[in-house]
């Protein structure tokens, strides 16, 4: 690891001492949350799962609804796709529910029903990775593995001074190794883990952190020195490509509107979206028609334009062109209509963020949307 650290010895590390700090601090400052207290595997597992690059206060609402949903990992393993990803609607990164689903019916079927207890099994299941895998196997049966998050990486990149790309497994590897002496020794792992989350996400944060409120301010190499603000190392992040797509908002006489479903397999698989497409920015209506009538098997008429959305994804940028449009006949072909449906509003079904709020507008307005 690379270490930048003038006048502090990066040897001289107690892990006794950082431990109590961490310890000490955490068990008096930790947020109440759901899944804390006496942790349910099956309620951790959902928890750190819809975590993954979400706040918590993001995740909150999505957990109650979730686990009011599927309480137990039986209902989740039998969920239909309009069931599973309609508690998850809006919270983004929809791959999360379907592996959900999939573990679900692993541990039915392989693990009686019970999230199996070592790293190894934990990884092999759809969706966990080595951090997922720490941080259920710590907090919920005392593995002493250090779970390396962005957090965590934020707080010792700053304590050591370390200018590693933390994206990349290779230094997360090594910063794990680093800190299994302090884990090892706590006799409270899951609480050490959930520590220095805790500190990276109310205390070190990325801007303004505060400092001297940080348990680990007087052995931090980064306070020491006044750099704070320099680590963890940024490497320069590439433009994002753009990509344009239409959608029509096309009601029917009883004021229902026209949805389509995403393929299950890619992005925000398996939600329903206006009917549409990616196309050119300098696409004519005509065009865009088409993309409907060959998704649906609907022809649009009398096509107007309803406006753009701007979506930004973890990945491009995509701007939507909303248009609205009468349809000579609104009867869907049986062959289609699994995959085509005229639904009423507020729908049942589960929406991309695009849609959902470009009908609760009423008139589309330019916004950001889902990740």
């Amino acid at each position: 690891m690379k270490c930048r650290c003038p006048g502090v010895s990066n040897d001289v590390f107690d892990p006794t001492l950082l431990t109590r700090a961490l310890l000490a601090w955490y068990r008096a400052n930790r947020r109440e949350m759901p899944w804390r207290g006496h942790p349910d595997p099956y309620a951790v597992w959902v928890s750190e799962i819809m975590l993954q690059q979400t706040q918590v206060d993001t995740v909150r609402p999505f957990f109650a609804r979730f686990m009011a949903r599927f309480p137990a990992v039986a209902s989740l393993a039998a969920a239909p796709d309009d069931a599973l990803l309609k508690p998850w609607e809006g919270l983004g990164y929809y791959a999360r529910a379907r592996n959900l689903r999939k573990a679900a019916q692993i541990i039915l079927n392989r693990h009686d029903g019970k999230l199996p207890q070592t790293l190894a099994e934990l990884a092999a299941l759809p969706g966990i990775g080595p951090y997922t895998a720490a941080a259920i196997s710590s907090i919920c049966f005392g593995v002493c593995e250090p779970v390396v998050d962005g957090n965590v990486a934020r707080v010792f990149s700053r304590f050591w001074l370390l200018a590693d790309d933390f994206r990349k497994p290779g230094p997360r590897a090594v910063l794990a190794d680093r800190l299994r002496p302090a884990i090892t020794g706590c006799g409270a792992p899951g609480d050490f883990n959930q520590a220095i989350m805790e500190l990276g996400a109310l205390i070190c944060t990325p801007r303004s952190p505060a400092c001297e409120a940080c348990p680990l301010h007087p052995a931090c190499a980064a306070a020491a020195t006044g750099r704070q603000c320099d680590f963890p190392v940024k490497p320069v992040a590439a433009a994002l490509p753009e990509r344009h797509a239409v959608g029509f908002i096309l009601r029917d006489a009883r004021n229902r509107v026209l949805l389509v479903r995403r393929d299950s397999a890619g992005l925000l698989g398996g939600l329903w979206e206006l009917p549409g497409g990616e196309i050119p920015l300098t696409h004519t209506p005509a065009a865009a028609a088409r993309l409907v009538r060959r998704q649906t098997g609907l022809a649009p008429a009398a096509i107007r334009p309803a406006g753009a959305i701007s979506h930004t994804f973890s990945h491009f940028r995509l701007r939507l062109s909303l248009y609205t449009a009468t349809l000579p006949s609104g009867r869907i072909s049986p062959g289609l209509r699994e995959h085509v449906h005229w639904s009423p509003l507020p729908s049942a079904l589960p929406l991309t963020t695009a849609a959902r709020r470009a009908l609760a507008a009423g008139v589309p307005l330019k916004r950001k949307a889902e990740n």
